[in-house]
């Protein structure tokens, strides 16, 4: 029994360590433009036999802790008003389509910028994508740039296209790719998000939230480690007395 006790300590003991991670990256990104905070979801994982079948009635089932997914937390960010005209916030559930290098990715961080070849990217370089797929360029001289809220982008060279502003039936399905980025799911054409220029989406992150939580965490690890040392100093004593009795 005290090594069945051990071993479902230890499985509390992992599931509080990925929690503090999570939580760290939280902290972590509590002022990344469009970053979205992520949880932790735990079940029950129950071994159908104990390890020792001489229970006077019978094994017992044993109660382990699993970590088995990663929720998105997706509430809106506070909106910021910058005035840059290449900065862009979406009011909505909405997301910016990226080419990044390991394919298509998504994000709310609408922090963009032109790069020396024109093209419309990310702060990390990506570019972002039009409704078509395509790339969003802009010529040197090009100025008075224009985003309306249905994503049409215009200049002092006319039309320059639409940015490809998707939503997903289930947020949930998408996986995380780098801070503010997101991979996978099935894309679908905005239908109820507006696009809002001279805007960023803050982080959705609430430090104090986060800290208390970090703090609950820390608590519960230390506390479970001291129950699991006292486990230890109990079978040591066993093992004593065991080997004094034979002796």
């Amino acid at each position: 029994m005290i090594g069945n006790a051990q071993l479902i300590g230890l499985s509390r003991q992992m599931a509080l360590q990925r929690q503090l991670d999570v939580v760290a990256n939280n902290l972590a990104n509590m002022n990344s433009t469009g970053f979205k905070a992520e949880a932790i979801l735990f079940e029950e994982y129950i071994m159908p036999v104990a390890e020792d079948r001489s229970f006077p009635r019978g094994s017992q089932q044993l109660s382990y802790v699993h970590d088995w997914a990663t929720m998105h937390d997706m509430v809106a960010g506070t909106m910021v008003q910058t005035g840059n005209p290449l900065n862009v916030a979406l009011s909505g559930e909405g997301f910016l389509t990226v080419q990044a290098p390991e394919g298509l990715r998504y994000t709310r961080n609408g922090a963009l910028e032109i790069n020396s070849d024109g093209v419309l990217v990310t702060q990390n370089g990506f570019p972002v994508l039009s409704d078509g797929g395509g790339l969003i360029t802009f010529g040197p001289d090009e100025v008075d740039i224009e985003i309306t809220a249905d994503g049409e982008i215009s200049s002092s060279a006319g039309n320059k296209g639409a940015l490809g502003v998707v939503e997903f039936d289930n947020v949930q399905e998408l996986t995380r790719s780098g801070d503010t980025m997101f991979a996978g799911g099935n894309p679908l054409p905005a239908q109820s998000t507006a696009v809002i220029q001279g805007a960023l989406e803050g982080s959705n992150v609430s430090g104090v939230g986060e800290m208390t939580e970090m703090i609950r965490v820390t608590r519960a690890y230390t506390s479970l480690a001291d129950l699991m040392n006292k486990q230890d100093e109990l079978r040591r004593n066993a093992i004593q007395r065991l080997g004094d009795a034979q002796a």
